[in-house]
């Protein structure tokens, strides 16, 4: 199924909205611990083009880490890094931002660390991670497998997958799923919205509180 149709509904939503969607239907989803790194990165949407990357050994990666998912990835599409949240060595520098960047990748989230930040704000590149190191990747990492099943803070991630991430972090909608998960989450969306006018429009907070049923928004009677 083509994603695109989809892509502007699911960015008008947050993370936050898709994460309760995924709760309310008992699906893992929700990651932990991963930010924009540099202030102003926006908001991305797409299908998961996966990176494992595993310790380097005696055993040599037949590619430069990240160049393998650059040239698999279609226009819109997020190139998802599996770095098992080591914070060490980088996975993800300068020079594979701007391949990302001209091939039309919407954006990166590393389990893991990046360097180069300068230059994904100089060509406006977003990037999600646990943090920023100098180290490079040489000889401390290297890629394991580019599309294959990985995790990421805890979830299992497959090429396709929809990723969402902004300020509030990373989120993953299984591909199966997303069309119900985005159904919900919409609807969650407006209810917040409202929720909101009724309360800049004077109401008391515990009005608007037990007229929405707040607490209970998530229950499937709802």
């Amino acid at each position: 199924m083509d994603f695109e149709p989809y892509r502007a509904r699911f960015l008008k939503l947050s993370t936050t909205n898709v994460s309760d969607a995924l709760d309310s239907l008992g699906l893992k989803g929700s990651t932990f611990g991963v930010r924009p790194i540099w202030e102003g990165a926006r908001k991305i949407v797409g299908e998961a083009v996966t990176v494992k990357l595993v310790a380097a050994g005696t055993q040599k990666s037949k590619s430069h880490l990240g160049v393998l998912a650059i040239d698999a990835a279609k226009r819109g599409d997020v190139i998802v890094l599996d770095n098992s949240g080591r914070l060490d060595t980088s996975c993800w520098g300068g020079i594979l931002a701007n391949g990302a960047d001209y091939k039309g990748v919407s954006g990166v989230v590393i389990d893991g660390a990046c360097r180069d930040v300068d230059d994904y704000v100089e060509i406006k590149f977003p990037v999600y991670a646990r943090g920023s190191v100098v180290a490079t990747a040489r000889g401390r990492i290297m890629e394991e497998a580019t599309n294959v099943m990985v995790q990421f803070g805890g979830v299992q991630v497959n090429p396709g997958d929809i990723v969402m991430a902004d300020r509030s972090g990373v989120v993953f909608v299984q591909r199966e799923h997303f069309e119900k998960v985005l159904e919900i989450a919409e609807g969650l969306f407006e209810k917040e919205e409202a929720m909101v006018a009724e309360i800049r429009a004077g109401s008391p907070m515990i009005e608007v509180d037990t007229k929405f049923a707040y607490e209970k928004m998530l229950s499937k009677k709802q």
